[in-house]
């Protein structure tokens, strides 16, 4: 059944690129999963998927970035990064509370919204036990709806202030909820390599963030790892990719393969998601708003001033 599901997935992808297969997965496991229902028979496969098949997914995101390509980029950038990030990840979850939101819910659009959209959401609800798929579902639907949003707004707002090509690839890299979304406007806007690269930079920062919390939130009674292994295996591969004896031939091939296992993953956690529950959290949509505002308004800034 997932398998099926990816593959629809990729098809739907290759129409609407900017969606990508896993936003696209969870959402075809949450419409099947409440006009169908998902027999008992299926939930042992897709509790594997969406646990230890996206454990292994996150470990190869780590593949994905080389940490020369990413300091290549220069102290100003990686401020507009490390700042716009940080500042969003602290207010957010501050803002949900006044919101009447979970912890958990909050958290998981913090970290969407600052970091690596659907990967970071779903790493970040395996290692902690804050939030439940309910919040896991919100959380995709602000990526879904203001990073589609946002492909149209960067490049209109960037020809409207006067943004440099430079000035553009970081507001995007830094500002934009998916790769995938962040390689749509790249790549009609001709800062592609500088705008992705950015943004890896941003998905670098998934493991301290994980780490970070999983250590706080967990239960004392099963007493986890601080640092979740495949959060480890995730650093792990970062560092055998910055070595740059990784073949080129691998390099090219693991986007695809890591798409795939999150997809696959992604459609295992969207089957236990409760449509009725969800279209009753506007509040994790303002949320969404509010935040996708907040990291947009301070990397244009830092890219406006220091690029």
């Amino acid at each position: 059944m997932a398998a099926l599901a990816v593959v629809f997935a990729l098809a739907v992808n290759r129409f609407l690129p900017a969606l990508s297969p896993a936003v696209i997965a969870v959402v075809s496991g949450a419409a099947l999963a409440n006009v169908a229902g998902i027999g008992d028979r299926l939930k042992p496969g897709l509790a594997f998927v969406s646990k230890r098949v996206l454990r292994v997914a996150v470990a190869l995101l780590g593949l994905q970035i080389a940490l020369p390509q990413v300091l290549a980029l220069g102290w100003q950038t990686l401020a507009v990064v490390m700042v716009a990030t940080g500042v969003t990840f602290a207010v957010t979850p501050r803002i949900g509370r006044r919101l009447g939101l979970t912890p958990g819910a909050s958290l998981l659009v913090a970290t969407g919204v600052s970091i690596c959209g659907a990967a970071a959401i779903a790493a970040m609800h395996e290692s902690t036990d804050l939030s439940d798929d309910d919040d896991a579902a919100g959380a995709l639907g602000v990526i879904v709806l203001y990073g589609t949003a946002a492909i149209a707004a960067i490049p209109l707002l960037a020809a409207l202030i006067g943004l440099s090509p430079a000035q553009l690839a970081v507001w995007t890299g830094a500002a934009v909820h998916e790769v995938a979304q962040v390689a749509a406007i790249g790549a009609a806007s001709g800062v592609l390599a500088t705008a992705v690269t950015v943004k890896l930079g941003r998905v670098l920062l998934l493991a301290p963030m994980v780490a970070l919390f999983s250590g706080r939130t967990r239960g004392t009674s099963s007493r986890p790892p601080v640092v979740p292994l495949f959060v480890v295996a995730f650093l792990a591969m970062v560092a055998l990719r910055s070595t740059g004896q990784v073949p080129a031939a691998v390099t090219d091939l693991v986007p695809q393969v890591t798409g795939v296992l999150m997809a696959a993953a992604l459609f295992g956690l969207g089957t236990g998601i409760d449509l009725r529950k969800l279209v009753k959290g506007g509040r994790i949509l303002l949320l969404g708003g509010i935040a996708t505002a907040v990291i947009a308004a301070v990397s244009l800034a830092g890219a406006a001033f220091l690029v």
